[in-house]
């Protein structure tokens, strides 16, 4: 939601997770980060990197806020932790990234998809979607793990009552994660 009278910068900060500490601007020169969830029985990391260009339509979003993230935040480039979620094990299951910038989800308009939204036209479309791009398939971290470390302890899927289905990722999570936890594989 962009805040009036801020000669084109705008922040949200997201007070209903209690999480004062991060604040994305409009800066189009800074990299973003994201865990963005999928169950697996509908788009796993290995169809993902499966698919053609390892890119995939990240569709069936239906909150706002995380419509919003993709809408007005995200930007091509952007890393991505690929999320398996309602699943036996739900946990980090590979590395990925934005691959296009936000347009409208088609499954909005299809009655025989679960997503259809009988509100939603092609002249006003009410929810978007952004293209992910799978980049490696990791070892499983899952939920246990990251609330292991204390370095991770401000990740807002280990909020209690979490259910977005994208968050932002703190820059120093990140790098955390990519150097402690899923580091690439050495070659020989």
């Amino acid at each position: 939601m962009p805040a009036s009278g801020t000669g084109g910068v705008f922040f949200w900060r997201l007070h209903a997770l209690s999480c004062n500490r991060f604040f994305i601007s409009d800066d189009k020169n800074k990299m973003r980060y994201w865990l963005m969830k999928s169950e697996p029985d509908e788009t796993s990391i290995d169809d993902a990197l499966a698919a053609e260009d390892a890119r995939v339509a990240w569709t069936g979003v239906r909150n706002y806020q995380a419509r919003n993230f993709m809408r007005d935040a995200m930007q091509v480039g952007d890393g991505v932790l690929f999320y398996h979620s309602s699943c036996a094990e739900p946990g980090i299951a590979g590395i990925a990234e934005v691959a296009s910038t936000s347009y409208p989800d088609p499954t909005q308009f299809d009655r025989r998809s679960p997503y259809f939204d009988s509100a939603a036209t092609p002249e006003q479309p009410r929810w978007l979607l952004v293209d992910v791009r799978a980049l490696r398939k990791t070892r499983l971290i899952s939920l246990p793990e990251l609330r292991a470390h204390p370095e991770l302890s401000d990740m807002i899927v280990l909020k209690r009552g979490n259910r977005l289905s994208i968050t932002p990722v703190a820059e120093a999570e990140w790098r955390f994660i990519l150097q402690n936890l899923a580091p690439l594989a050495k070659s020989r």
